[in-house]
């Protein structure tokens, strides 16, 4: 029977999401990848133990995450079931709501019936009364931006939401709909969007500097630009590499002798401050307090562990900074 360590709460650090009296861990693990039904379970439980062992109390999620679509939920609910669910008073769940779901014009975007609906079958999938955190995915170009908001509102109320976040939204799109969240009294307290060395728009749009100025959360994804900033293609692309096999988030052309050039310089930073280049990155993410929380995926415990390697050495001096920025703009 999985009893949790008792020492999960020495390292990790904990940040307030936003002006909301919710604490995030520093890391958070994301079920994106890994967690679908092509995945073997006892390896799945084996990574959600090891991340709250070491105080990741967070778990990610979102209606159509597998493959297939809901079987990452399903596979959360087996694990709370059987071992981590008594722990739940712990535990930040959240779930989204907002891509592709099921046919028909009821199953995407962001329409009160959708929201709604989704949300129900999500609670259903992993054996849950309320999740603790619900984001609308994506902005609906179609949907007036008061029903997706009023909807969000309305399943708070209902006690199945404990707070609204939304996902992928810039900052236009989070000032609208943040002020008709204010004028609801709607707990809205998070934005997840993309964000690592990489990938700075949330820097570009303004929506960091935002966020942080009007007590909003940001936790963000795809922090390793989908294996780049790790030590994966330091020497060119393996041979099984999922570039290769599946080119949907990280495609052969990005990986130039420009780019590998680049990571090889940010190893070799990396290397001076004792960390890997994955630390270093995820570190980097962290630096200055604008962030609640950054979201890993694991296929294994051992890349939990890597992770969070770095928590205790995410600052950086002038100097870091300012050689990570010429090396990227080189």
């Amino acid at each position: 029977m999985y009893m949790a360590d008792e020492k999960r709460y020495e390292t990790m650090p904990y940040r307030r999401c936003g002006s909301s009296g919710l604490l995030l861990p520093a890391v958070s693990l994301g079920l994106w990848h890994n967690f679908g039904s092509n995945g073997n379970f006892e390896n799945m439980e084996a990574v959600c133990h090891t991340a709250f062992d070491h105080g990741i109390t967070h778990f990610d999620l979102a209606n159509n995450y597998g493959p297939v679509y809901g079987a990452a939920e399903e596979n959360f609910g087996r694990i709370l079931k059987k071992s981590l669910g008594i722990y739940r008073d712990e535990l930040v769940i959240s779930t989204k709501a907002g891509y592709d779901m099921w046919p028909g014009p009821y199953g995407n975007w962001g329409s009160k019936k959708y929201l709604v609906a989704s949300l129900d079958q999500s609670l259903r999938r992993m054996g849950l009364e309320y999740v603790d955190i619900y984001y609308h995915h994506r902005p609906d170009p179609e949907t007036p931006l008061q029903e997706t908001a009023g909807a969000l509102d309305g399943i708070v109320r209902s006690g199945k939401a404990l707070y609204v976040g939304i996902s992928n939204y810039d900052r236009e799109q989070t000032e609208a709909i943040a002020a008709l969240f204010k004028q609801m009294g709607t707990p809205f307290i998070i934005n997840q969007r993309r964000y690592s060395m990489l990938d700075r728009t949330i820097e570009k749009d303004g929506l960091k500097d935002y966020a942080a100025a009007h007590g909003i959360g940001v936790i963000t994804f795809s922090p390793l630009g989908q294996g780049l900033l790790t030590d994966r293609y330091l020497h060119g692309i393996p041979e099984d590499s999922r570039v290769r096999a599946d080119g949907r988030f990280l495609k052969e052309s990005a990986i130039t002798e420009d780019m590998l050039l680049k990571i090889k310089k940010l190893n070799a930073l990396a290397a001076q401050r004792g960390q890997s280049l994955a630390q270093m990155a995820l570190a980097w993410i962290l630096r200055d307090g604008d962030i609640t929380s950054v979201l890993i995926g694991a296929s294994r415990p051992s890349q939990v562990l890597d992770n969070i390697g770095m928590i205790g050495n995410t600052s950086f001096s002038e100097e870091e900074r300012r050689e990570i920025d010429e090396i990227l703009e080189g």
